[in-house]
């Protein structure tokens, strides 16, 4: 038997999970093939999911024989995950109708795929967070080749789905090998094993296996390569979707599990992990720098940005993972809105994502100049943006723990960033179109959502200590 405990920790799953089979029948009963009643109902289901995660703030905890952890922590994510859900699903529409894809089609997959990232941050097991993995990874399979008629749709599903799958095996082959050594897959008990004794040969193992698997899911260096081409291919809703929505859910599972269950193992895993987020910030910058397709770009900075995330699961502690939190946030934010300005730029050109195609479009559209220099500013880590304050904070924890180091590669890092981003800032405004380029449309829900981002990012980087004390408080 089940209690009221178990039912309200997985009530905003269950609403999404609900939502998505009235799309599903509402996509059937509609026989002209439009389903436009699909976009206001998968709204609903994303807003009302994530209104009551915020209701359950303080009234959470273990559930269903303590798999799943409805903590305040779990609630913070719920909710951004329900906001980056419910933008992609406003920012869809015309995209979708541009490209002749079904909506019917995309939304319930997009609904399941949040479901799965929101059994990730609220899992307390092993099993369970695996079981979030594969409803997230097959959901993106499908959304990553929803555009049959290009060829590069269906390559970006098929290396990622191949590349997945690789990930998948050494992820549920370092669960298994921690469960021979500890007895346990739930994170408490792991942690209360391991701590006890001295990590054997197999512990290790099926770390490093873990390692790997997180890896993957993060597009850490050298587990990135299909992130590129997967971001160049897939539809570019499910590109933004992608390069925020799995990053927060699985940086939320490495604080749970590499954060907590495994500290007491942090010797093993540490040094090994300083070094991959130092080579990821380093790969992705330099690799973004000569990308003229913007998608590409966005794609290695996602990598770049995975690196100085790592930062804060190296430094530890309480203060790193608050920051790390903020920083996912900000980070969300920001892509989000970069992605939108870069569908509406596309519709001026060749359809092919280009630099070239942003020449004299800050003062042609001054409202997409004025956000994209908004998000690029908040990307390069420049005040007073969010984006510098969630550098500040997760530099900050590093060098308080002794990570100096890794922090200076850090800095040096975001100079080199800042250059590629404030390029995009001068073909906007110091370069005029080669070519006549098609007119921008004007679309409602692209207006809401760039100015409702950009709001954000600078009302948080107005006043960052509440949004940093919020997920301070929250942590498990």
């Amino acid at each position: 038997m089940y209690s009221s405990t178990d039912i309200i920790g997985i009530l905003p799953e269950f609403l999404l999970v609900i939502t998505a089979i009235l799309v599903l029948i509402l996509d059937l009963l509609d026989k002209r093939g439009e389903t436009a009643g699909v976009v206001p109902l998968s709204l609903v289901g994303f807003i009302g999911a994530g209104i009551v995660s915020a209701f359950l703030w303080d009234r959470g905890g273990y559930a269903f024989y303590d798999m799943v952890v409805a903590d305040n922590f779990t609630t913070v994510f719920r909710v951004l995950l329900c906001f980056i859900g419910a933008i992609t699903v406003l920012v869809s529409p015309a995209y979708l109708r541009y490209r002749d894809i079904r909506l019917g089609e995309y939304h319930p997959l997009l609904i399941i795929a949040v479901f799965g990232m929101m059994v990730m941050v609220s899992a307390a097991d092993l099993l369970l967070f695996f079981l979030g993995v594969e409803t997230l990874s097959i959901a993106l399979y499908v959304l990553a080749c929803l555009d049959r008629r290009d060829s590069r749709s269906t390559e970006a599903a098929l290396k990622y789905l191949i590349l997945g799958a690789f990930s998948t095996a050494f992820l549920l082959y370092g669960v298994a090998l921690l469960y021979a050594v500890t007895g346990f897959t739930s994170y408490a008990g792991i942690m209360e094993n391991l701590r006890e004794t001295t990590p054997d040969p197999l512990a290790v193992a099926g770390i490093g296996f873990l390692l790997i698997g997180f890896a993957f899911k993060v597009a850490a260096v050298p587990f990135h390569f299909w992130s590129p081409d997967v971001y160049q291919g897939a539809p570019t809703p499910i590109t933004a979707f992608m390069s925020v929505g799995p990053k927060a859910a699985a940086f939320v599972a490495l604080i749970r599990v590499f954060g907590i269950a495994l500290d007491g193992t942090a010797d093993v895993w540490m040094d090994a992990l300083a070094i991959v987020a130092a080579l990821t910030m380093t790969l992705g910058n330099v690799v973004a720098l000569r990308q003229q397709n913007i998608k590409r770009m966005l794609a290695y900075s996602s990598i770049a940005h995975a690196g100085y995330l790592l930062v804060g699961i190296v430094a530890g502690g309480q203060r790193a993972f608050a920051a790390l939190s903020f920083y996912l946030v900000a980070y969300a934010l920001m892509n989000l809105g970069a992605f939108t300005v870069a569908m509406l730029v596309n519709r001026r050109g060749d359809g092919d994502y280009q630099l070239e195609d942003y020449k004299g479009a800050g003062f042609a559209h001054p409202l997409l100049g004025a956000t994209m220099a908004i998000f690029m500013f908040s990307l390069a880590g420049i005040p007073p943006t969010a984006g510098f304050f969630g550098k500040l904070y997760l530099f900050s924890a590093a060098v308080e723990k002794g990570y100096v180091l890794l922090v200076v590669i850090a800095v040096l890092n975001s100079a080199l960033a800042a250059y590629y981003y404030l390029r995009i800032l001068g073909y906007m405004y110091m370069a005029r179109p080669e070519r006549e380029l098609k007119p921008v449309p004007r679309l409602g829900a692209y207006t809401f959502t760039l100015i409702l981002t950009s709001a954000i990012i600078l009302f948080i980087g107005a006043l960052p200590a509440g949004m940093l004390n919020l997920l301070f408080a929250a942590l498990p």
